[in-house]
């Protein structure tokens, strides 16, 4: 229903200056009869005021004193050559300046507990952009540590009313795609079994026998294996040369003097006896010097 300009400000007129209806006036103004009832008892809409539609060209004085003659009546707006405003059509959410800090909790919210809901359906919810829905779901929003989940409910941001219609819509999509996607697994059970009868129904291949491996007509000579040693791995070791034997040591020559070689053999018993003459002279002399003294 099309509505007059400032619905509010030409209620408070008509209330002040006509004896029209409650239902009368709220029907020709979009609004309540109890939220009429407010504007006379000035609870609502107070500090506004009036503004008179006769003069503006929005209604009639004929058509006032009709429905002042019948209380059934209702108010008609008066034909203009000015367009007529257009009823609003249904657009994003309307989120008061209050309330928009409390988006992102409304968020979570719902995605944790209606994660059936697409995302086009929680922006007209709440009144906010795909941006951040997403990054409230990848946990990448600057305020993330603050967030906690809240119903949108109990915010103020949409009625249960809409939040249950919303939620009913996503159900019933989530069940019409798992219905599509258990046809088409369906279908193509049936075309596999199908295929499958179609191969058992095939005459079976002649079955080849399996070659027989040639019997091994060479000689079986057996190989004699060589043992690894150093000298195949590390080759040869170079032959020492042989060192010219050293002189055996004789201990006489070292520690006593060498003896002298006699001139002639008959000097040489003397020369032996040497010692023991000399022995006894001195035996002698040592007894002589002992008669003296006594």
């Amino acid at each position: 229903m099309v509505t007059p300009l400032m619905p509010k400000a030409t209620a408070v007129w008509l209330v002040d200056n006509t004896a029209l209806t409650f239902e009368q006036i709220g029907s020709f103004c979009g609004l309540h009869p109890l939220e009429v009832k407010g504007i006379a008892d000035d609870e609502v809409a107070v500090g506004i005021q009036g503004l008179d539609p006769v003069s503006n060209g929005q209604l009639t004085t004929e058509e006032i004193e009709r429905c002042l003659a019948d209380t059934t009546a209702r108010l008609q707006l008066a034909e203009s050559n000015m367009p007529r405003p257009q009823a609003r059509t249904s657009g994003p959410r309307y989120t008061p300046v209050s309330k928009r800090q409390d988006r992102p909790s409304a968020i979570m919210w719902l995605l944790r507990y209606h994660e059936e809901l697409s995302d086009a359906q929680v922006s007209k919810l709440v009144g906010t952009t795909k941006p951040t829905i997403n990054s409230v779901r990848e946990r990448t929003h600057w305020n993330i540590a603050n967030i906690k989940p809240i119903d949108p409910v109990s915010l103020g941001m949409c009625t249960q009313a809409e939040l249950d219609t919303a939620v009913t819509k996503a159900q019933a999509r989530r069940r019409a795609r798992e219905e599509k996607e258990r046809k088409s697994q369906g279908g193509k059970s049936a075309v596999a079994a199908t295929d499958s009868a179609a191969v058992a129904t095939e005459p079976a291949a002649p079955e080849v026998a399996p070659e027989k491996a040639l019997p091994d007509l060479s000689p079986g000579l057996p190989v004699k294996e060589e043992k690894a040693t150093a000298e195949s791995v590390f080759g040869a070791a170079a032959e020492a040369p042989e060192s010219e034997a050293e002189p055996a040591l004789d201990p006489d020559a070292i520690f006593s003097r060498p003896a002298t070689e006699p001139k002639d053999p008959a000097s040489a018993e003397p020369a032996a006896a040497s010692p023991a003459a000399e022995v006894g002279d001195e035996t002698e002399e040592t007894e002589a010097e002992a008669e003296a003294e006594a």
